[in-house]
């Protein structure tokens, strides 16, 4: 793969067996200066800072995020002073108000936020969450034709509704007043209703754009708050408190995978804290489930223990399970939902491997993933449309490129799909694009993932138009994949130390990366094949020096194979992970990337 002129390729790997080029993270030596003298860092912490793209002003609030100095101005977000009448409005006239949400995390994470704030003032909210299979994804006529049916005078949508004009204005024809919260891409002109609230909005000045809707609606809160207050809806009681639900703002931003800076940051980090008291009932119960114990919450605890289950409800189950588990108050209530999501996890499990391993056999017996385009698309009959997200993440890493994953209906001859993209390429306007082109039945997205509904003879069609729409970003994307090095260690300095400095940078996510180190002159030792096609070993320096190291879903890859044959004189880049099983207090090292300088 061509570097596309950049940087030298860092401890010379030009192409590693993964097919990528290494490079050092670039950072400006004057703003490395300046950070370690204003902030007194070591040097690699210092450096990893500025790579980062945090200016020397920018240092202390980012090492150390407060609300009071990134928290946005609400009114600074277009509709959002509209949207918190709406709804005081409402509330003050005794009218009858629910919420609908997207049945994914983020989406169960905004009405739990939205149900909490009313509960406060008394009132309660009821949520209304599409079913994947039979509704899809967000509002329809049919959905708000219920709600009306049911009473509702006022629909707050969140995690969705941005782009649902045509439901949005069907509601409007039967007399059903609706307030949008979303953050997806959408259409120039908005949803005709009282409010569309979106940061990604065309026109919206609030530059908030990497929030999830879970922190818009954090955002919404404060806004209600000055709205009530302004009213002197506080006048002998307490006003909420919003910060003690900042876990739920947290849980949004980290499993949409949003970009973890400025205020979108602070949410996340102080979110962190407030979830490590496991004070919300449903969490707590989640965790138990899982078989966790409670302890300081990481990004790890809301991104792989408790948002694939909370995540298992609506692909698998019943679409508001995860919504009503982060409502909940009850702790018998909210432990009888974890179970049932934790079952459900395990049953997900099991499909996603299915669909998965069909998956590549299916692309690489064609060899449809090495052929130059620019996006695979890969159909299924049958394939449960609530894992093929999933899916595509799954070979997304695997292949290096956007990956489309489509269950198709044998009996209606329709074909639901999500995709994950690559750095670098738009998938969600590319989606939209084809949507607008009549390609699709309905689609749309962001651009790291998009969801579609297609007919099944069209999905030629459609493979065809988003290699096309996408070819033109391809070569940038490849450039851009590149495994950027934070610092160049050895085996005997990869210490609980080295982990709990870097750790400052925390939490990580997409505009965050997790530090990566790289090791060179290595041996491999003690190398295990484990279940799910993982591979465990012991990387072994020059010193005699080692540290145990994991590398996941690799086992038929290049990759794994080179650690499984337990060659030396290796290359590795990796991310360094706290080892406190058992009690111990050390490290390993989770492998991006193998290189042998020999193959160079």
């Amino acid at each position: 793969m061509a570097d596309g002129g950049a940087a030298p390729a860092f401890l010379g790997v030009s192409r590693s067996l993964s097919g990528r080029v290494w490079r050092q993270r670039p950072a400006d030596a004057g703003l490395i200066r300046a950070h370690m003298q204003a902030l007194d860092l070591d040097e690699p912490l210092a450096r990893a800072l500025a790579a980062r793209g945090v200016r020397a002003d920018q240092g202390a609030d980012f090492l150390s995020p407060t609300l009071k100095a990134l928290f946005p101005d609400p009114s600074s977000f277009t509709d959002m002073d509209a949207a918190a009448k709406a709804i005081v409005d409402a509330l003050q006239a005794g009218q009858s108000i629910h919420v609908f949400a997207d049945y994914d995390v983020d989406g169960a994470s905004s009405a739990a936020l939205l149900v909490r704030w009313f509960r406060a003032m008394g009132a309660e909210l009821p949520i209304y969450v599409p079913d994947r299979i039979t509704e899809g994804y967000g509002p329809s006529a049919k959905a708000f034709d219920t709600l009306k049916t049911s009473g509702a005078d006022l629909v707050v949508t969140v995690d969705c509704g941005a782009a649902a004009n045509e439901a949005v204005a069907h509601a409007a024809a039967i007399g059903l007043n609706v307030v949008v919260i979303d953050h997806h891409l959408m259409r120039e002109q908005p949803p005709a209703c009282l409010a569309v609230v979106n940061p990604n909005r065309p026109g919206c000045n609030s530059g908030q754009g990497n929030l999830a809707a879970a922190g818009v609606v954090f955002v919404l809160l404060a806004a209600l708050n000055r709205e009530a207050r302004g009213r002197g809806l506080f006048e002998g009681r307490d006003q909420p408190d919003i910060r003690q639900w900042l876990d739920l703002a947290a849980m949004g931003a980290i499993c949409d995978v949003t970009g973890l800076t400025g205020f979108n940051r602070a949410l996340t980090s102080l979110g962190l804290r407030v979830m490590s008291d496991w004070g919300n009932p449903g969490l707590l119960a989640l965790l138990e489930a899982a078989g966790s114990e409670p302890g300081p919450a990481k990004v790890n605890h809301a991104g792989f223990i408790l948002g694939p289950r909370i995540n298992a409800g609506g692909r698998i189950g019943k679409s508001d399970l995860g919504a009503r588990l982060l409502s909940t108050d009850d702790p018998a209530e909210a432990r009888a939902l974890a179970a049932e999501l934790n079952e459900l996890n395990v049953a997900r499990r099991e499909v996603e491997r299915q669909v998965t391993d069909e998956a590549i056999r299916r692309v690489e017996s064609t060899g449809a993933h090495d052929d130059g385009s620019a996006v695979v698309v890969v159909e299924g009959e049958d394939w449960h449309p609530g894992v093929v997200g999933i899916v595509a993440g799954r070979l997304r890493e695997r292949w290096r490129k956007p990956v489309i994953v489509i269950g198709v209906d044998a009996m209606n001859g329709l074909g639901k799909g999500s995709g994950r993209s690559q750095p670098g390429m738009n998938l969600g306007r590319a989606v939209q694009a084809a949507w607008e082109e009549g390609v699709l039945i309905a689609g749309g997205g962001h651009a790291m993932a998009a969801g579609l509904t297609v007919r099944a003879d069209g999905i030629t069609r459609l493979r065809d138009f988003l290699n096309d729409r996408l070819s033109g970003e391809q070569a940038h994307a490849e450039a851009m994949d590149a495994v950027e090095i934070d610092a160049l260690i050895e085996p005997r300095a990869a210490t609980r130390a080295l982990f709990d400095q870097f750790e400052a940078l925390a939490p990580f996510g997409p505009a965050n990366p997790e530090p990566l180190f790289a090791m060179e002159h290595v041996g491999v030792r003690e190398p295990v094949a484990m279940n799910g096609g993982h591979v465990r070993c012991r990387l072994v320096g020059a010193d005699g020096a080692s540290v145990k190291a994991i590398m996941w879903r690799c086992a038929d890859l290049p990759t794994g194979q080179m650690l499984l044959s337990g060659q030396g004189g290796l290359s590795v880049a990796g991310r360094l992970k706290a080892d406190d099983w058992n009690g111990r207090h050390g490290v390993q090292l989770e492998l991006e990337d193998v290189a042998d300088p020999r193959m160079a």
